[in-house]
């Protein structure tokens, strides 16, 4: 198969789809692979780095995407790259299809094959390519909100861990999954009092189990999390429905009983947002302000930690992408259940539950394409 690696162009998005190492494992199963020229350069990895591993270089991103039947990358096309798609090219990468109607309506249109990264799913229900970038942006988020707590940024001026004599910041993480559990091991460790919350009592259980004794555990609900949010510094949304949108669980009003200065990290900002206010920001301008209370959108927070983000996608990614390339999609998907989950839209159809529910879109089911 042809497997094509283009630069990465959303804002300040400088991750790549495929290691140099990466490369290597698909040229020694027999496969090509093109790589856009300077897509690495981001990650830390040139293109010597790629021609050393097999690869070929091209110059710029209508050649990758014009020679390729699978495009490995990193974050959804943006609307520049809609014209580019193929009709039967498959793209691997992060779709997020529930919060953002127009890809929707573009992929459909090119009649692309689009297997999203974030819903592969093992049979334990996790969701083995999203893991690791909820991983990096679980702990980013602590890392970011406690630098925007700060007076400069229009936070509270608090330390996140406080000092002898001076008590510690509060910090609640809304979720206990992947990346609530992150954020909650990263603000435990600076020493703030950490409130996690989620709906799953079990998960709860297994939290309060491994967590220091700094972090508590609190039923989500809607009284419990106004209740709480009075007294936060520092709240983490880390809500996540897999390929659907994520519920507002801090409402508009909910602002007004915040302390000015507040800080908000809605990590659940790329499956629409677990906080009504939040609306997608860039590295380039991450913050804006309602009510006194500071909101930190980024939903492309690992590109920020490219070199670190790029390994541990790869590291993910890469198994798949050669059952992909050994057996072509259709069939990699029969023989893979996780891999047939992670297919949204197909040929002009969608074939993923959660896009169909998120836009009111007619939906086929999977198994009618794979027939």
């Amino acid at each position: 198969m042809i497997i094509g690696v283009p630069k990465e162009i959303k804002n300040n998005e400088n991750r790549v789809g495929l290691t140099p190492a990466g490369v290597a494992e698909f040229k020694k199963a027999g496969h090509q692979v093109y790589i856009q020229s300077t897509a690495g350069e981001g990650s830390g990895f040139s293109d010597s780095d790629y021609k050393g591993a097999g690869g070929e270089i091209l110059p710029d991103i209508q050649s990758v995407y014009g020679i390729a039947d699978m495009i490995i990358k990193v974050k959804e096309p943006i609307e520049s790259e809609y014209g580019l798609i193929k009709e039967n090219q498959l793209l691997f990468t992060y779709f997020h299809f529930a919060s953002s109607e127009p890809l929707t309506h573009a992929m459909i249109e090119r009649k692309a094959v689009c297997l999203a990264y974030e819903t592969v799913e093992k049979n334990d229900r996790s969701l083995p390519l999203l893991i690791p970038m909820s991983e990096v942006a679980g702990r980013m988020s602590i890392q970011e909100g406690a630098k925007y707590l700060e007076k400069p940024l229009k936070g509270r001026g608090i330390l996140l861990g406080g000092v002898p004599g001076v008590p510690p910041a509060n910090v609640l993480v809304l979720g206990g999954g992947i990346v609530g559990t992150q954020a909650a091991k990263m603000a435990a460790g600076l020493g703030a009092h950490v409130t996690i919350m989620d709906v799953s009592l079990p998960r709860l259980r297994a939290l309060s189990d491994i967590m220091p004794a700094n972090v508590n555990t609190v039923m989500s609900n809607d009284f419990n999390i106004r209740r709480y949010i009075r007294h936060m510094d520092l709240i983490i949304g880390a809500v996540l429905i897999p390929g659907a949108k994520a519920p507002h669980l801090i409402t508009r009003e909910m602002l007004k009983t915040m302390r000015p200065g507040t800080v908000l990290v809605d990590v659940a900002v790329d499956q629409g947002g677990c906080i009504e206010t939040c609306s997608p920001t860039t590295h380039e301008n991450p913050t804006f302000i309602i009510d006194d209370v500071v909101h930190y959108c980024v939903a492309n927070m690992p590109g920020a930690v490219p070199y670190t983000s790029t390994l541990a996608l790869t590291n993910a990614t890469l198994p798949y992408g050669l059952q992909l390339a050994a057996k072509g999609w259709k069939q990699a998907c029969r023989d893979s259940k996780e891999l047939q989950l992670g297919l949204n839209v197909v040929n002009g159809k969608i074939v993923y539950q959660g896009v169909s529910d998120a836009w009111n879109l007619p939906y086929t089911p999977v198994e009618e394409v794979l027939a």
